[in-house]
């Protein structure tokens, strides 16, 4: 191809990303015929090509685009130091990996981003207060009872089972149009790497596949498996896949996933409350369980991992990512599963035969 083609392709593609960047933040009703007519097709079809593999595509995909730009950038390397005899190349092959990167993030935009343009789900579920109304006190203790009520019947489970339940509370309690392909998570092949960067699972957005990290604790699965497959079912915001995951264990009839959404929301509302009275919030800790204390240690202990510069770099990269993405409390966004499943339990909005919506 001609070096003028590939800049006629690189103006087509700056072109249809900034009409879609400027379509979708501006109609709810253009984001919901994307849902509608291509997300959800799309989210099928690859869960029909990848999801029941035992490895993760997505993570092979990532490996090969990674070594195909260190290639790239050694033959620019090489051809910066013979730069009269190989500019044209050089030009070439700089408009060639512009080009891919163009196209990799219009076909981000299209196969997932959009989703970030939806409406909020405590807004959709009409949730309205802030983080000043919640009762720290009040919901630890709650909290700290519900894992006392439900760690009797808990029991650990393994990736394939939690999908089978998680994946069925989709199909019960919310109105999913992803309920027999598209809602599948896997192990990571990147799991040692997850485990010290303080990274629990991820989605790709590329092959839509769902994964977690696979020395993951066995506890942690079914919310963590929950909020992945939430944001299969085209819930992109990360404190509404908080969110949609709390809901859908604490209405699971499993007691492992009502103790998973417990503790993991506890995890938030425990460290929220040292903050402001760390003596209240250690007399609420002392009332744990014996299951729970050994889990919370489990979890302490992994946490030395987390302390490393590589995991603030990563930690800062992803807060910016999702202040690109129409999230402007970033990574904070998480924490706002407090106030929400807050406001849940105080309206009782999770009852026997409720439907969640998913906008």
């Amino acid at each position: 191809m001609s070096f003028k083609r590939r800049f006629y392709v690189t103006g087509v593609l700056v072109i249809v990303i900034a009409v879609a960047l400027m379509v979708f933040p501006a109609s709810e009703q253009a984001v919901h015929i994307y849902d509608r007519w291509f997300y959800y097709p799309l989210q099928a079809l690859r869960d029909l090509f990848f999801g029941y593999l035992p490895f993760s595509i997505g993570d092979m995909i990532y490996i090969g685009g990674g070594t195909m730009l260190l290639l790239a950038l050694i033959k620019w390397v090489k051809y910066l130091f013979h730069f009269r005899a190989n500019k044209s190349q050089l030009g070439a092959s700089v408009l060639n990996v512009v080009n891919v990167g163009l196209a990799v993030y219009l076909y981000f935009v299209l196969g997932w981003g959009a989703n970030y343009y939806k409406e909020p789900l405590a807004k959709t579920w009409a949730l309205h207060s802030n983080n000043d109304t919640v009762r720290l006190g009040i919901f630890d203790s709650m909290l700290v009872a519900e894992m006392n009520r439900y760690a009797p019947g808990y029991k650990d489970m393994t990736i394939a089972a939690v999908n089978k339940v998680a994946a069925s509370n989709y199909r019960l309690y919310s109105d999913s149009r992803l309920t027999a392909l598209g809602l599948n998570i896997k192990p990571s092949l990147f799991g040692y790497f997850l485990e010290r960067l303080a990274i629990e699972g991820y989605y790709n957005p590329f092959t839509g596949e769902g994964q977690v990290s696979g020395r993951l604790p066995a506890f942690m699965l079914p919310f963590v498996v929950s909020h992945e497959m939430a944001h299969q079912a085209g819930v992109a915001a990360e404190g509404d896949a908080n969110l949609m995951a709390y809901s859908l264990c604490k209405m699971s009839s499993d007691p492992a996933f009502k103790y998973s959404a417990d503790l993991n929301v506890w995890l938030y509302v425990d460290r929220r409350l040292r903050r402001k009275d760390s003596v209240r919030a250690k007399k609420f800790a002392t009332g744990l369980n014996s299951l729970s204390q050994r889990h919370v240690a489990i979890l302490d202990s992994l946490s030395d991992l987390y302390d490393n510069d590589a995991t603030y770099i990563t930690s800062e990269m992803y807060d910016n990512y999702l202040k690109l993405q129409h999230q402007k409390d970033g990574i904070r966004s998480y924490s706002s599963i407090v106030a929400n499943a807050w406001l849940l339990e105080r309206r009782q909005f999770l009852k026997k035969g409720t439907k969640l919506y998913i906008p």
